[in-house]
Parts: structure tokens; sequence; C-alpha cells
């Protein structure tokens, strides 16, 4: 029974200690730095069309934020330009977060060898679950194909969210922002998830109940990740750490820290000496 889940602790703790699974995600180069270094090549690849896109997008962003303001072309010049700022500030916020989650989404299945043996590695130095049949390479690859489409179409939805609170007058940008970090962390733990849950026989509908169960402890994996990724570069080097932080999130959530075969038996799952 999941133990780890039922503590009676203030959500602002939950929160934070599932972002201390990031972190704790980032010392699996102690144990496995080959492995983690080779999880970063999928991540990097995809990661230049992400760039691109965002890229893109500011470059162009005064026509764009233009075009979704029609209603201010009578407007005079002052109210027009503050308008069209906020336009063009919630369009790149609201950007962000679907270019976000469709990262994580590309790059699993992309790198999805990869963050397998990364979340089985970690599951190895703390005691194993039972694993279920193994369905095959490409059922594998088709229901992650399918799941990861089932994560990201409530993204348009919330990114249109996004984009409607930046408009709120004086503070729409701080809203949006916090919003998109949220939201975004909350879809982007739901999706890093997929691996380690399904590993475990768990398939979508389990791992969105199981993570609601805990939702500030994940929550806060989300969003710190969600926030690390936004760093230049930082999703490239910390998408290896982030799906071993969602495995170290799944084990406790699902009260398999305390495994027979786990040397430590203690919620600090990554102080385990090199593997060799």
């Amino acid at each position: 029974m999941p133990t780890t889940s039922q503590r009676r602790t203030s959500p602002l703790r939950e929160f934070f200690v599932g972002a201390s699974f990031l972190f704790r995600g980032f010392r699996i180069w102690i144990t496995a730095p080959r492995l983690m270094f080779l999880g970063m090549l999928p991540a990097a690849i995809v990661g230049v069309l992400a760039i691109a896109a965002l890229v893109t997008l500011i470059v162009n962003i005064e026509p764009v934020a233009a075009f979704v303001t029609p209603f201010a072309n009578d407007w005079s010049e002052l109210a027009q330009g503050a308008t069209r700022l906020a336009a063009g500030l919630a369009l790149i916020l609201a950007s962000i977060l679907v270019i976000v989650n469709a990262y994580t989404t590309a790059t699993l299945l992309v790198g999805d060898t990869f963050y397998r043996k990364i979340a089985a590695h970690v599951d190895s130095l703390h005691g194993s679950p039972q694993a279920p049949a193994p369905l095959g390479f490409w059922k594998d690859l088709r229901r992650g194909f399918a799941e990861g489409l089932r994560v990201l179409f409530p993204t348009v939805s919330l990114a249109l969210l996004v984009f409607a609170l930046g408009f709120i007058p004086l503070v729409g940008s701080i809203v949006a922002a916090t919003a998109g970090a949220l939201l975004g962390g909350w879809l982007l733990v739901v999706e890093l998830g997929n691996i380690p849950f399904e590993s475990r026989g768990m398939h979508l509908t389990a791992r969105r109940r199981t993570l609601r169960g805990a939702r500030a402890r994940s929550l806060g994996l989300g969003a710190a990740t969600y926030l690390v990724f936004l760093i230049p570069f930082g999703a490239v080097v910390a998408m290896p750490a982030a799906l071993a932080g969602a495995t170290l999130l799944t084990r406790s959530l699902l009260g398999e820290d305390s495994l027979p075969n786990n040397p430590l038996g203690s919620p600090d799952l990554t102080e385990q000496p090199p593997a060799s």
C-alpha cells in the first residue's frame, strides 16, 4: 500500500519534496554517467527543433500579435500598443507551454530506449518492482505515441487559458507565467511518468489517478522541471535527470521505497555507490 503519499504533511512541504526529486535525479550522473549522457542526445536533437520554433515565433511576434488583436486596429496608438504588447507576451507564454510539452513527448519517443534504461537503472539501485510481461518494442512505441497525444491534446486548451490570462490588466503577464509553470508542470509530470509507470503495467488512466493522489508532490517535480527547461539548454541537460526524478517520484507514490532489496529503505534513493 502506498505509504508515502498518505502522510499528513502540508501541501507546500509536499511540493518541495516533489521538486527535490529532480535534483536527486541529477545525482544519477554519479552512478550512470554514460547512460545519462546518452539520454542527452535525443534531448539535443529534438531541442534544436523546439528552439527553432520558439525563435521563429519571437522574431515574428509583432505581426502575429497584430493578427490576433484585430479589434484594436482603430484604437489610439497607446491603447493599441499596450494591447498588442500584452498579446505578444501572452502568445509567447502560451507557446512555451505547448512547445515544452511537445518537446518532452517527442524526446521521450525518440530516446525511448535510453530513457527506459535510465528508469531501469534507478529501479535496479533501489529494489526493482515486479515487471509486467513486455508487449514488444512496436506495441510499446504505439502505446507511448497514443498516450503522448492524449497528454498533448489538453495542452492546447490550457495554452489558450494562459493566453487569455495574459490580458488581465497590470498583472496579466505575471499571472500567465505562473499559470503556465503550474499547468505546464502538471502536464509535464504526467508525460514524464509514462515510462516508470508503464514499466509497472500502469498506463495513462492509472498514472493520472496516482499522481492526483499526491498532487502537490507531483506538481513540485513537474513545475521544477518546467522552470529548468526554460533555461537555455536546460532541457537538454535536465531531460535524463527529469526521467530519473520521475522514476523516484513513482517509487515514492507506490510505496516502493521500502522494498526488501532496497539497501536504504529511505526516501533519499540516490545515495548509492557508483555502478561498475
